[in-house]
């Protein structure tokens, strides 16, 4: 990674490309239609309000949408817990998504907590 590139919004991109796929696989092969479309809202938001923030005109702006996204990536891991247990996704595939779900949700967590 280059000193310029933003983390959180790089890994929070590649994780909704990630959740894409994971959608059409579901929604194709699985033919789930309901929670493949929650995780594919909730999953390609996370990003989505990164970079809304980084377009943020104020301090309060950016750590608005911030914990948008915090949020947005904490409903994403309910509707992963969902899928696995329900036996839409198997476990090597839930425990890879959740570890990079987990990451984002730190990086997240303590961008929040910087602006305080």
């Amino acid at each position: 990674m280059s000193e310029n590139e933003n983390v959180v919004l790089t890994k929070s991109y590649n994780f909704a490309v990630r959740i894409v796929k994971m959608y059409q696989h579901l929604s194709s092969k699985k033919e789930e239609f309901v929670l493949s479309k929650q995780i594919l809202r909730s999953g390609t938001s996370i990003g989505a309000n990164i970079e809304e923030a980084i377009g943020g005109i104020s301090k309060a702006d950016f750590r608005a949408k911030m914990s948008i996204a915090y949020k947005e990536a904490r409903e994403t891991d309910y509707w992963l817990r969902l899928l696995k247990d329900t036996d839409y996704l198997k476990v090597e595939s839930f425990n890879s998504t959740r570890n990079d779900l987990n990451e984002i949700l730190r990086l997240l967590y303590s961008i929040v907590k910087s602006c305080t």
